[in-house]
């Protein structure tokens, strides 16, 4: 089984769970070994599943060569809790999983994750005042208007108004736009854009546009600093000064301004365990949970960059400011310190960028549900993040420009002719976007491969079928759909664990059965010839 791209859309982190399950059965290799003198078949070692799924999500492109050995331990934990794998004694549940030379192996089927039922979002319809209707005021009718002399070219003009060559008009005097009908229109184009860079029908799966607060946007936009930093009304929301310094010390180090010269060895660890401490502590992600959905949908993109960077522009509009503020902060601090080259290192055995990422991914991204793959997700990220932070944490001037020229648009008084809307002048937003035509197989493939996959798997633990029944079905799913079967069971070993044989235990002989009733000798009747 080839991996293949999980584009953006809704359940991707399910989509993605799934897959790497369905790779990691397909990949790991099975061989018999012995373990205190007993001999097991199909099975292997922890460290052995280590290294197969480290090397998997290495070259996964979902994932990528910076997932680490210890994250790689900490998913497996989650399969051996989740009951994809199991040890030699069929034991799981827990997350004892440990990188050495105890025994595991597959159950008969490893539970791929269904797809959640979300109740989909009611889509916020957004008033605006009645454009046509005329200002307060003298109407056009009872303008005074000066008497002129009529002579013949007056009169031809008014003649081709009157008989239809010269099409009748009107002015169309707009409300004063206010503040509330402003933050609206940022609101409702800049979903409208970030629907379209993100290539979805709908937002509702994704995002619960409900939560995401008008004010924000505008603040994140027009509050800035000359560095592009948000600046808060509020100013207990702020970021504690004594943060800010530490963050500066390492930032500039080895010269600080705001702290006095270290005097012991260590203290720049010191200073950077202080950091981490801080923002592990926050009850929230930076991102916050509201938006996760969001920002996983946007690492489908990243094989594209630049449409990763606006997807990812857009995104971070809609967080509160407090949010944003501290984020440009943190990501600015640890690609800052990650180039340091006279900053000593902050860890004997990690990369000072690995240990960034690291040691930020859950304080700037995690789900407020139990995530199985949140963890890699955060890391890839962040990662990105890092490498694009001035970009991706700046307002986007192209996005800023369309919506302030449509709301100059709605404000000017305009001329309407009869039959025709005076909004007309704009087009209206276009979702559609030209693919090519492996794209088009690609996503009538993986669209159809998906919900038969989901299909195939309730056959296969649905337990109140009969195995006559279950057998039977699955004939009739592997006839129709062999690709997607194969996908599933990949060997015939595969699918003959579904239906272990039972062995059929003889019953006990009893002694009275071996006592047979005493038999008279019945004298047969010989011919003589």
């Amino acid at each position: 089984m080839e991996p293949r791209l999980v584009g953006p859309g809704p359940y991707r982190a399910t989509r993605l769970w799934n897959e790497i399950i369905e790779l990691f059965r397909a990949g790991m290799p099975l061989r018999k070994h012995r373990c205190r003198f007993k001999s097991y078949e199909r099975c292997f070692k922890a460290s052995e599943a280590v290294e197969c799924l480290h090397e998997l999500l290495g070259s996964n492109q979902n994932f990528g060569p910076e997932v680490t050995r210890d994250q790689t331990v900490k998913l497996l934990k989650k399969f051996l809790k989740n009951h994809v794998i199991e040890d030699i004694k069929g034991r799981w549940g827990k997350e004892d999983f440990e990188d050495d030379g105890r025994l595991y192996r597959f159950p008969p089927s490893s539970p791929l994750k269904s797809y959640p039922k979300k109740p989909l979002c009611g889509k916020e319809v957004i008033k605006f005042p009645d454009w046509n209707e005329p200002r307060a005021g003298p109407s056009q009718e009872h303008i005074p208007v000066k008497s002129v002399a009529m002579n013949s070219e007056m009169w031809c003009k008014r003649h081709s108004i009157a008989i239809g060559e010269v099409p009748a008009c009107k002015l169309v005097f707009r409300r004063e736009l206010t503040q509330t009908n402003i933050e609206e229109i940022w609101k409702s184009m800049t979903l409208s854009r970030l629907q379209k860079v993100l290539g979805l029908d709908s937002l509702d799966e994704v995002l619960d546009t409900k939560l995401v607060n008008s004010k924000h946007i505008v603040q994140n936009v027009y509050n800035v600093n000359k560095q592009g930093i948000v600046t808060l009304e509020d100013k207990s929301k702020e970021l504690p000064h004594w943060i800010l310094s530490a963050m500066k010390c390492l930032v500039n180090w080895p010269s600080c301004s705001d702290l006095k010269q270290p005097t012991y060895s260590g203290f720049e660890r010191d200073v950077f365990k202080t950091i981490v401490d801080y923002f592990s502590q926050m009850k929230e992600p930076l991102l916050t949970f509201n938006f996760f959905d969001i920002f996983v949908s946007v690492l489908g993109l990243l094989q594209k960059p630049s449409k990763a960077v606006e997807a990812l522009q857009i995104s971070c509009l809609l967080l509160p400011p407090e949010n944003r503020k501290r984020l440009q902060l943190l990501v600015r601090m640890m690609a800052r310190i990650s180039l340091n080259q006279d900053l000593p290192r902050l860890s004997e055995s990690v990369r000072t960028r690995t240990l960034m990422v690291q040691a930020f991914s859950h304080c700037i991204l995690c789900s407020k549900d139990e995530i199985d793959l949140d963890e890699l997700l955060a890391a890839k990220l962040v990662s990105f993040l890092m490498d694009n932070y001035q970009e991706i944490l700046s307002v986007p001037s192209a996005l800023k420009s369309s919506i302030e020229d449509h709301v100059v648009h709605l404000q000017r008084v305009q001329i309407k002719y009869a039959g025709a809307d005076s909004d007309a002048a704009l087009p209206p937003p276009s979702f559609c976007h030209q693919i090519t035509t492996g794209e088009f197989e690609y996503q009538r493939a993986t669209g159809s491969h998906e919900p038969l996959a989901a299909l195939l798997e309730e056959i296969v633990m649905n337990k109140e079928i009969s195995v006559k029944d279950k057998k039977k079905k699955l004939k009739q799913f592997q006839k129709s759909y062999p690709e997607v079967y194969k996908v599933r069971f990949p060997s015939p070993e595969t699918e003959a664990m579904l239906f272990p044989e039972k062995t059929k235990q003889k019953p006990p002989i009893l002694m009275w059965a071996l006592k047979k009733p005493f038999q008279p000798f019945h004298r047969t009747r010989s011919f003589r010839m």
